[in-house]
């Protein structure tokens, strides 16, 4: 709802602190983030990178900013999701054409693109890239547009996406600064389930790029986004 693992990450943390919710509850909804934080990509993939999604969100924009300074209560709320929604597919249209001005100046192609060198090299890549935007949504709306543009190929953005997926634990990590042993320890969890995921994604990797080159090549799977 939120389009955010880290905005849902560090409100249970707030919770816990406070004793709103148990550290087990907050732990299951941690989990729950790191999944939901998936759709994004795929309303990014489905719709973002295949029409000028940007021109259509511009009257989302003005309409959730009347409604947020015109509304009140729930009404005032949902306007201003409803013009972060509409922000997102604009800086994903401003981002396609930046994307494709960089892959001239700036091609990724030249690292190692196979090996567990090349996928460690691109993980490592995707951590800085969120730890500095703060947010795993917007370090692969930004993967998929130069995917898309062709500034990076396919297995670079494979580990570009594992290397989001755990920098976005550092959110996490200074929301739990100065809060309480429950904060802290569901920042540690948060922290070591990326970690433990993204680790066992890197080293499985080779084989799942292996089945998807399969399929491009006897199913006639396109390789997109």
């Amino acid at each position: 709802m939120v389009q955010s693992s880290s905005a849902t990450t560090v409100a249970i943390i707030g919770f816990v602190s406070a004793g709103l919710v148990t550290f087990p509850q907050a732990i299951g909804v941690v989990f729950g983030a790191s999944l939901g934080t998936t759709g994004t990509g795929w309303i990014i993939a489905v719709l973002g990178l295949k029409i000028s999604v940007g021109y259509y969100a511009l009257p989302l924009v003005g309409i959730g900013a009347f409604m947020k300074l015109l509304g009140r209560g729930r009404y005032r709320a949902l306007g201003e999701a409803v013009a972060g929604f509409g922000l997102i597919f604009i800086g994903i249209e401003n981002m396609q054409d930046g994307m494709r001005g960089l892959s001239a100046v700036f091609d990724l192609s030249v690292l190692p693109a196979s090996g567990l060198t090349g996928h460690l090299l691109a993980m490592l890549l995707g951590i800085a890239l969120t730890v500095l935007m703060q947010s795993s949504s917007a370090a692969i709306a930004t993967t998929l547009t130069a995917l898309h543009t062709g500034a990076i190929n396919f297995e670079q953005a494979a580990s570009l996406v594992i290397g989001a997926a755990v920098g976005t634990t550092i959110t996490g990590v200074l929301a739990a600064i100065g809060g309480s042993t429950s904060a802290k320890r569901t920042a540690c969890a948060h922290v070591t389930f990326n970690l433990s995921t993204g680790i066992i994604a890197i080293l499985i990797l080779p084989v799942f790029l292996r089945l998807i080159f399969w399929a491009q090549e006897h199913l006639g799977l396109e390789a997109v986004p």
